[in-house]
């Protein structure tokens, strides 16, 4: 594509909101027949990027070019009306619509000042052609699985007759057949002369499908690379800031846990084979008592997902749970706590704190709905407490009736630990329990983790700082595309290594080598 020209060129694209630099000064060009993925960890700019191609949002500064003339997208109608569509995430289809309704919806052929449903049948199945598919246009699209529910959205997004095309996270609910069958797609609408965007976090598909990578880091262009150009190892060193040098050494006495030669005992906790299909593939963990056992990988490696299966917030439909040496099915969060296990989201806000409740009322939470509505814990229980808590893990209040979203993150983020330490744990799960606070406030949780770990508490620690996950944990987990990648443990436990596992590419079967 060197020689060619662009069909979109993107020129010193900026843009700010209060207090947030979301994209600064970015550069970069689409050609027609190539798909490009879009690269780049949380807060990379992404979103807003793809937001300013729309429409939604208007630059700062910058120009956006197509075919060479400058455009100026007021809407997403008005970048539709350009030949700019995006099909997201989420699939915004109405689903008691008809097929052939939600392709052409808004933008119905009329006849005699009505809709011509003959027309917009057929118009239907024109978009749905290019991918080569033969669907029922009539039938309701809450009928189709998911992978073709997916399928008429890119179609809704050819209707338009687009010229550029923005795919953001279309992968995300498709296993891997699915995903196959979409990368057809892709395929084809290249060979018809679309510029695609593909936005993913998947390693292994963004080299399966495309030509070229686009990186971001935290709102400015890192690179446009030629894929076959660009190792995998680069990649992730490109999105997270980092060059491999010597390898990280933890600080004396930053790691916490018996270690894996040193602890032959039962695991507290022991997952084999446990997965939820289309969202986390098979996790063997085994956790014992004072262990801390990070959670590493990308953003989208599945992380998380493994976090809210082990607690039952999204439970896995195969393998095996023991805890204590017990099978367990955990079906519920109720669940997981009764058996000793405890969770503190990635999102605090959303999923953790209630705002506008006190620090007593959230800190006691878990333990009031463990006793029941109708074993209410007594008040001078709850300030006893409420104040042992504040003062051991130094929670600045001003009272504890304070409501809770007064407060600052890492306070928000102590008191979430104190509701859990308040049940008196076997394991923890902690979800980016440093995400947002200041450095601070990162040193003291990160003590936490160590007084859980002294006191005998197994523990699982999910960070997007690599360094955090190789100051603190005995071993590490490192996943990649919701898959389990490997092991470490030890010494080879530095964000050296784990860079280098998850850019790791495992080798094909000799018999599947032999097909290629």
């Amino acid at each position: 594509m060197a020689g060619s020209k662009a069909l979109l060129s993107v020129e010193g694209l900026s843009k700010s909101f209060p207090g947030v630099r979301a994209l600064h000064d970015v550069h970069l060009e689409a050609h027609a027949g190539e798909i490009q993925a879009l690269m780049g960890e949380n807060g990379a700019g992404k979103s807003t990027l793809i937001k300013l191609l729309t429409g939604v949002y208007r630059p700062d500064a910058g120009t956006l070019r197509l075919d060479g003339a400058s455009i100026r997208p007021t809407s997403p109608r008005d970048a539709e009306a350009l030949g700019i569509s995006t099909v997201h995430q989420e699939i915004s289809l109405i689903p008691h619509l008809s097929i052939a309704d939600n392709i052409m919806l808004g933008r119905q052929p009329r006849r005699f000042g009505l809709i011509d449903q003959r027309a917009v049948r057929a118009k239907a199945r024109q978009a749905l052609a290019r991918l080569a598919l033969d669907l029922d246009v009539t039938r309701s699209v809450a009928a189709l699985p998911t992978a073709l529910q997916q399928m008429v959205a890119i179609a809704r997004a050819l209707a338009i007759d687009a010229r550029i095309l923005i795919l953001d996270e279309p992968t995300s609910s498709l296993d891997e057949a699915e995903a196959q069958r979409l990368f057809d797609v892709m395929r084809r609408l290249k060979a018809q002369g679309l510029a695609i965007l593909f936005v993913t976090h998947f390693l292994d598909q963004v080299y399966a499908v495309s030509d070229r990578i686009t990186v971001l880091r935290n709102g400015c262009l890192v690179g446009q690379y030629a894929s076959s150009a660009l190792p995998r190892l680069e990649l992730v060193q490109a999105m997270l800031g980092v060059k491999l040098g010597a390898p990280d050494r933890p600080a004396p006495g930053g790691r916490t846990g018996p270690g894996v030669e040193a602890s032959t005992a039962e695991p507290v906790l022991a997952a084999r084979g446990l997965e939820r299909k289309g969202v986390i593939g098979p996790i063997d963990l085994a956790l014992r008592a004072g262990e801390v056992v990070g959670l590493a990988g990308l953003l989208g490696s599945g992380r998380s997902e493994a976090a809210r299966m082990l607690f039952g917030i999204e439970p896995a439909d195969r393998g095996e749970l023991r805890v204590d040496g017990r099978e367990l099915e955990l079906k519920t969060p109720r669940h997981a706590i009764r058996a000793g296990l405890s969770y503190c989201p990635e999102d605090r806000k959303v999923d953790g704190i209630v705002p506008n409740l006190s620090v007593r009322e959230n800190l006691i939470l878990a333990l009031q709905a463990s006793q029941g509505a109708l074993r209410v814990i007594p008040r001078r229980e709850q300030e006893r407490l409420v104040e042992h808590y504040i003062r051991a893990l130094s929670i600045k209040t001003p009272s504890p009736e304070t409501p809770i979203k007064l407060l600052s993150g890492g306070n928000q983020q102590k008191v979430l630990l104190a509701r859990w330490m308040a049940m008196q744990p076997r394991v923890m799960l902690l979800d980016e329990p440093t995400r947002g606070v200041d450095i601070g406030a990162k040193l003291e949780i990160e003590g936490l983790v160590k007084s859980l770990s002294e006191r005998g508490v197994a523990t699982v620690l999910i960070s997007s700082e690599l360094e955090e996950i190789a100051r603190n944990c005995s071993r590490v987990v490192v996943l990649r595309d919701r898959k389990q990648q490997s092991e470490l443990a030890g010494d080879s436990v530095t964000a050296e290594s784990i860079i280098q596992a998850i850019a790791q590419q495992k080798e094909a079967p000799p018999d599947a080598r032999e097909d290629l």
